[in-house]
């Protein structure tokens, strides 16, 4: 009888700490500097919408917000270094399509794990990309280029930010569903893929809008067609891909999540949820993702975000393995 009741008496000692500690954890974060990582160079539409939303973060936490970027490897290095850090809430990072759904499939290791190693926060925005082209080229629709690529003695080059991002796989399903040559040139980062095709090393590629806008407006280089189902506010006159191929199913966009490590206590997520719902559901930041070439959305809760982020994995792992592309990295 003793044994039992001191069991239980432990049990409840340990049940009523957590429950005080609970409170008190949300009450003290954060305690020092938010850290948010981006998995993309400086410049990019994923940065400068983070730098933008950073600011309100940083008023509604008490503490300074701090953009650090990490790019490389295909995307990776910045998601496994949000999967790497201590679990308080002290540091974030937003990921997207090519390592949390795209990646686990494609390469044959990976040093952290998209579902057991983050937790979603906040779902804000859907990246479409802009087919582009170096204006040198006597191609100014999607057709002139379908019949381009198809008639070129050598093969056409194309750039990514890396092999296994979503602008890879969108120009591989395109070429194969097409049957154009091309060559795959990868970067270390986006704004470098996209200045080379305006300096004209390179012949096109899917371009995250964000980047390639002012070239765009520039002449520098010349936009054919959106990824998404939906014209861009910012590119009115550039038609969906789908529309101008005659294949209406076509879509090939990205997405922006924020992402804490997994063990981040539910208190603190719920909590940045929540300050970021209020921050990205205001008609002036939506306006301001739109005006980079983002596609605004409000995000669905925690679980939501998870369901759709496995749909992504299902939806682009069978693309890579229908590619021939498991596996080769």
């Amino acid at each position: 009888m003793f044994r039992l009741s001191r069991c239980c008496l432990l049990a409840l000692l340990a049940f009523t700490v957590a429950q005080a500690h609970t409170p008190a954890l949300a009450q003290s974060y954060p305690s020092k500097p938010v850290t948010i990582i981006v998995p993309l160079a400086a410049g990019t539409g994923m940065d400068t919408l983070a730098r933008l939303y950073s600011e309100q973060l940083s008023h509604a936490l008490g503490k300074p917000v701090v953009i650090e970027n990490k790019p490389g490897a295909g995307l990776m290095l910045g998601t496994a270094a949000i999967a790497a850090a201590p679990p308080d809430g002290h540091t974030l990072g937003i990921s997207t399509a090519t390592p949390m759904a795209v990646n686990q499939v494609l390469y044959k290791k990976m040093s952290y794990d998209p579902d057991k190693d983050l937790t979603p926060v906040y779902f804000y925005v859907k990246s479409p990309f802009v087919l582009v082209v170096n204006p040198a080229l006597p191609i100014n629709s999607v057709p002139e280029l379908i019949k381009y690529a198809r008639e070129s003695a050598n093969p056409m080059s194309y750039s990514t930010p890396g092999a296994g991002t979503s602008q890879h796989l969108a120009m591989e399903f395109m070429a194969q569903r097409f049957g154009l040559k091309v060559t795959h040139v990868p970067y270390r980062n986006s704004p470098q893929s996209i200045t080379d095709i305006a300096a004209g090393h390179v012949n096109l590629g899917f371009a995250e809008a964000g980047a390639s806008l002012p070239l765009i407006r520039e002449g520098k280089l010349r936009a054919l067609a959106v990824s998404s189902l939906v014209r861009l506010p910012t590119l009115p006159d550039v038609p969906p891909f789908g529309e101008a191929a005659g294949a209406p199913d076509f879509e090939a966009v990205s997405w922006h999540i924020l992402f804490a490590p997994a063990a981040t206590p539910n208190e603190i997520v719920e909590r940045l949820h929540a300050d970021m719902r209020r921050i990205m559901s205001a008609p002036d930041m939506k306006k301001r993702a739109a005006d980079i070439g983002l596609l605004p959305l409000d995000s669905p809760p925690i679980d939501g975000i998870r369901t759709y982020v496995k749909s992504e994995q299902e939806k682009w792992g069978s693309l890579v393995k229908k590619l021939g592309l498991d596996g080769t990295q």
